[in-house]
């Protein structure tokens, strides 16, 4: 896949006959529908799966079910495209079932930046993307990468679906979180990931817990007064380069980030916004040990990286680093860990999501 990319999805689109119909609505769609606009791709309708349309107008254009859609344009002569995600099996069903009736496909556009993972942009970047490869340490990352790379360019739901994992034996094997006493989970959301790695590892006495979105942070302190296994240590603030006061957007789901991370293509949706404090991983610990950290921060991860610069150097913890909110990130992480953290020497990927490519992560450590 490292070649020179000479067609990716949207020339696909820009070339058929078919008409193109979008699945689904929200801020996948509104992003869609931004590339398709910017390259003169017509958009035929709107649809929702049978039993959730419900008559509204999205971008003008009433939401049909997909039995009308089927009706009004027959199947053999649509393109359908995937305009949200899911790992529920039985959604993940429900896409198949359609997927066999029509051509379907989940277009990769980023949660957070502007830059799309098109033909010009791998073609751009290939070097990078061969550099990051050249990185990896075992064949099951390098197959996720392939697979992963492979679907940002086609949008073939099939090619991604076959790059997953199993989350258990990345667990036991590669994790090992049984030999952590000391760990900080950046982007905490309510506590679900610090309760996994506590009740994977067992041996964990004290996690630090950073959770910007005030809402969250809320359910974070919860958990962290009924957690009696370990010491959780919330603190309300994002994972950032340097201490910082940051305007968040607070509108929820994908878009809770800091407000420079949000995408332009959502300037019809105004953000709901708050000021938050934001501060680096190694002013929270003030030189106290941990032994992993999970970057998982929408869209922030290259700060959070470089807010972690001491840490990193002194002790050398496993990093657990989303690689899936920007486009670039799938090489622009791993590069920069490797260029600020030259002691790290082993590096995994490792992916658990549905659709779109989420949930893709890589793990890094240090070893003799």
């Amino acid at each position: 896949m490292l070649e020179e990319c000479k067609r990716d999805l949207w020339d696909h689109l820009q070339q058929t006959n078919k008409k193109i119909v979008l699945w689904g609505m929200g801020n996948g769609a509104d992003k869609i529908l931004d590339v398709l606009d910017g390259r003169s791709i017509p958009v035929s309708g709107i649809f929702a799966s049978d039993g959730f349309a419900r008559g509204n107008l999205f971008h003008g254009m009433p939401v049909l079910p997909w039995s009308a859609m089927k009706e009004k344009f027959g199947q053999e002569n649509v393109i359908a495209l995937l305009s949200f995600g899911s790992s529920r099996p039985e959604v993940l069903e429900n896409i198949a079932r359609i997927g066999s009736e029509c051509e379907l496909y989940a277009p990769d556009v980023p949660a957070f930046g502007e830059g799309l993972f098109d033909r010009a942009f791998f073609n751009v970047h290939r070097e990078e993307l061969k550099a990051a490869r050249e990185l990896l340490s075992d064949e099951e990352s390098r197959r996720i990468f392939d697979g992963v790379l492979s679907y940002k360019l086609t949008g073939d739901i099939g090619t991604l679906l076959a790059a997953r994992s199993d989350a258990d034996a990345t667990w036991n094997t590669l994790i090992r979180p049984a030999r952590f006493s000391f760990a900080a989970d950046l982007g905490a959301y309510n506590g679900d990931t610090v309760r996994e790695l506590i009740e994977r590892g067992g041996a964990l006495s004290k996690v630090y817990a950073m959770e910007p979105d005030t809402r969250n942070f809320k359910k974070l302190q919860t958990y962290a007064a009924d957690e009696i296994r370990a010491q959780v240590c919330a603190v309300h603030a994002g994972a950032w380069s340097e201490n910082a006061v940051l305007s968040f957007d607070k509108s929820g789901n994908r878009n809770a980030s800091f407000l420079k991370n949000r995408s332009e293509t959502l300037a019809a949706r105004p953000p709901k916004t708050e000021e938050i404090t934001a501060m680096p991983l190694d002013a929270v610990l003030n030189g106290a040990p941990v032994q992993y950290v999970k970057y998982d921060v929408e869209g922030a991860e290259r700060e959070a990286l470089l807010g972690s610069r001491e840490t990193l150097a002194r002790h050398a913890p496993m990093l657990m680093v989303s690689l899936y909110h920007r486009s670039e990130d799938l090489f622009a992480l791993p590069l920069l860990i490797h260029k600020l953290f030259p002691h790290y020497n082993r590096y995994y990927l490792r992916r658990f999501g549905g659709v779109p490519a989420w949930d893709l992560n890589l793990y890094v450590e240090k070893e003799n």
